[in-house]
């Protein structure tokens, strides 16, 4: 049973907020420290990476051309395996019935009285620009406004959020809640907060810049009747209203209707751990109880919350209900927002990586593999990218002897075949996930994705050394640049 919040004003009330801060600071890390990004390399981390790159650079000195197709080696060997199970889950994502379908009938027949409470918690931080946009897609969803909760978690000292806020008239169902000014400002620590405020059943996030469809907390309800008592998140479909905007937003809109129209929906049919996107995710209230809410230290801290729910024995399942964001159109607060989202995945396969045999019983082998190549090996292979890029511009500006003899036949054949076959296929797979996201006028992005995949090797590069230097650090991705 949770605690009921005492009337705002009182004593009672000042040292509840004081305890939900803490809470939302120290919870997790107070009741499982291996689970928590507040250390971003636990000692025997730094041991076995210490130790590998002593072995690498001893290898690449005593026995440098052994050493190095080695390496080459593996690193094809790891493009080759990441495709094929890639091509897998899109193959399985294809599927109508790999994703939730609830028509609009069937979301609105159930009657006010049948529906559970709900709430919605919104982060916002220095965004008076889109708030008065964000209040107005609030107001246009369709559920019972007396069984609606929407929280707008603005930080205590950012006055002119709060005043726009406050100057778009909030209505009925939508009020603020100023989270106390405290390290680290993330935006999983707001949640934290307001989750400590909420009065609903189920629980959702919504971004600033969000429109979400309006049946969409309707069409969730529905749905988990429909699903098992072990599925404790529904995440909906994420997509972009402003993909047409220049050519970055048509690669962005491409990246994302393959990943929450194929990918996901594949991972969900193969019962493997579900990176949760960072908003429109839709998670039973009692869920919380039981394995704890998000890591305020974590920059995706809907990757993590992800695999926990699935590390904890439940299930995630995938909504064919879509959210409108806004795609970035700015290539430098891209490369920001990308680079976060790249540190994140590693701290988050780092910290389940804590104790591996325990995730291996609970997720599986496979489950293990593809929470690797996902988490781990996203942004690794984008790393790798800028590398095999200036070994074969290298080659086309002088052929070096030296990159002949690293790529022996039995390298060279399978490297040659994973560029021509992967980049088709990866063309081949955003081509398909446009047409069938309605976004068929973006063919000419879905060519020109490698120039795309520049981008995100400088942010993957970008995010890891952050991920050294400073982890825990929320780099704010600025909205409102599509007006």
């Amino acid at each position: 049973m949770r605690p009921e919040v005492p009337p705002e004003g009182t004593a009672a009330y000042v040292e509840y907020t004081h305890a939900a801060l803490h809470d939302a600071v120290f919870g997790l890390r107070e009741r499982s420290p291996v689970s928590s990004a507040s250390v971003a390399f636990i000692p025997v981390q730094k041991r076995i990476g210490w130790s590998l790159l002593v072995v690498l650079v001893v290898a690449l000195v005593v026995v440098t051309k052994p050493a190095l197709i080695t390496l080459t080696a593996l690193c094809t060997f790891g493009y080759i395996a990441t495709l094929a199970d890639r091509l897998l889950l899109f193959s399985r994502g294809l599927n109508r019935d790999a994703i939730v379908q609830v028509s609009d009938e069937d979301a609105l027949a159930p009657t006010d009285d049948r529906l559970p409470a709900y709430t919605v918690l919104v982060p916002a931080y220095n965004e008076p620009e889109v708030v008065g946009d964000l209040v107005a897609a609030m107001h246009a969803i369709d559920y019972p406004a007396e069984k609606l909760q929407v929280l707008l978690l603005l930080e205590e000292d950012d006055t002119v959020t709060i005043d726009a806020a406050e100057a778009a008239g909030l209505g009925a169902s939508v009020e603020i809640l100023k989270v106390p000014a405290a390290d680290p400002r993330t935006k999983p620590k707001a949640c934290n907060y307001g989750l400590h405020f909420t009065t609903g059943e189920i629980v959702t996030i919504f971004d600033a810049e969000d429109r979400p469809d309006p049946l969409q907390l309707r069409r969730v309800v529905v749905a988990f009747d429909r699903v098992g008592s072990d599925v404790a998140c529904v995440q909906a479909k994420l997509a972009f209203h402003n993909g047409s905007q220049n050519m970055l937003t048509g690669w962005f809109t491409a990246d994302y209707a393959l990943w929450f129209s194929f990918i996901l929906p594949g991972l969900m049919v193969s019962k493997a751990p579900i990176p949760l996107g960072g908003t429109s995710n839709h998670i039973r209230r009692s869920v919380f109880d039981d394995i704890g809410a998000w890591d305020p230290y974590n920059v995706t801290e809907d990757a993590d919350l992800g695999v926990r729910i699935a590390e904890s024995g439940y299930r995630t399942a995938v909504l064919d209900s879509t959210t409108l964001e806004e795609a970035n159109s700015d290539p430098i607060n891209w490369v920001r927002q990308r680079s976060r989202w790249y540190k994140g995945y590693l701290q988050t396969w780092l910290v389940h990586m804590r104790r591996p045999m325990q995730l291996r019983r609970a997720i599986g082998a496979v489950g293990m593999w593809r929470f690797t190549t996902l988490l781990a090996g996203t942004p690794i292979i984008a790393c790798l990218n800028m590398v095999f890029w200036l070994i074969t511009i290298s080659w086309l500006l002088g052929q070096p002897h030296v990159i002949e003899e690293i790529f022996p036949t039995y390298v060279y054949f399978p490297a040659l075949i994973s560029l021509v076959f992967g980049n088709a296929a990866v063309v081949y797979m955003n081509l398909v996930a446009c047409r069938e996201s309605s976004n068929s006028a973006l063919w000419w992005p879905c060519l020109t994705v490698p120039i795309y995949w520049l981008f995100m090797s400088i942010a993957a590069i970008k995010g890891t050394y952050q991920l050294i230097r400073n982890p825990s650090y929320w780099e704010k991705t600025f909205h409102g640049l599509d007006s």
